[in-house]
């Protein structure tokens, strides 16, 4: 699934519980090597050293770089010091919960809609425009989404960027295609990380998905059916597959409606 002793590049990393940390989990489970980027060293303090969740040695272990993709300088920089690459992973998003999410799609707040359209789309192409420097003989980028094709409550301009952004993914693969590189994203159903606390009415989307959703979803366990689909998607094994959104949802993005009593679950 994974070129073994690859690098490969997850970007997004905040604490163990973070959809980053689980991908980066399974691309070192099938043999690459993982490096991680954080935003900041003060994030990284705030977030990752205090968890309980892994040790000191294991926090040690983690090969973690500093990046702000919102700062073109410090990106280049990332792609120039890693040396070649097999594939980049981007999972950051951001957008403020209490102007842009929320139970009115109307704001006043423009610049947190710019903002949180640079951080969650557009800093994918910048990525794919140095990380291209580093994958010479060809590689992947994939990144993260959430169903764009229906308007979810309280989700608001978080939806628009995730439709953007899966715009971004054809634009760039049509881009990247002649050097071999391919682009595409995963679109997850909802999981319960850091960032997902933050969105007002999580737990009604919850709801509403396991009302939908043909298979049991579970919002805590199966970011790990998310990662491994990344990390498919990282590989060689979908090579020729560039410019696609692969749902990982449990099928509620097929589903028309709720599922009657005798469709659910067991």
């Amino acid at each position: 699934m994974i070129a073994k002793d690859q690098t490969y590049i997850v970007m997004g990393l905040l604490d163990p519980d973070s959809i980053a940390f689980a991908i980066g989990q399974s691309i070192e489970h099938w043999g690459g090597k993982v490096i991680y980027t954080v935003q900041s060293d003060r994030l990284k303090r705030i977030f990752l050293d205090r968890s309980k969740k892994l040790s000191d040695d294991e926090k040690e272990a983690l090969d973690i770089r500093f990046c702000d993709v919102t700062i073109t300088e410090e990106v280049e920089a990332l792609f120039d010091g890693v040396g070649t690459i097999s594939a980049v992973v981007h999972s950051i998003a951001y957008a403020n919960p209490k102007t842009c999410l929320g139970e009115s799609f109307h704001t006043d707040a423009i610049d947190d809609i710019k903002t949180s359209f640079e951080i969650s789309c557009m800093s994918l192409a910048t990525v794919a425009r140095y990380a291209a420097g580093a994958m010479p003989d060809g590689g992947a980028i994939v990144t993260m989404t959430f169903d764009s094709q229906r308007a979810f409550p309280f989700y608001n301009w978080m939806g628009v960027n995730k439709a953007a952004l899966e715009g971004t993914v054809r634009a760039l693969a049509r881009e990247h295609g002649r050097s071999l590189i391919r682009v595409n994203a995963v679109s997850a159903g909802p999981l319960k990380t850091k960032a997902a606390t933050n969105i007002p009415g999580f737990n009604e989307l919850a709801e509403t998905w396991n009302a939908s959703s043909l298979m049991p979803w579970d919002t805590e366990n199966d970011k790990h059916a998310v990662a491994n689909a990344v990390t498919y998607l990282a590989g060689p094994y979908s090579d020729k597959i560039t410019g696609q959104t692969l749902y990982v949802d449990g099928g509620a993005c097929v589903a028309g409606g709720v599922l009657l009593p005798h469709e659910r679950p067991a």
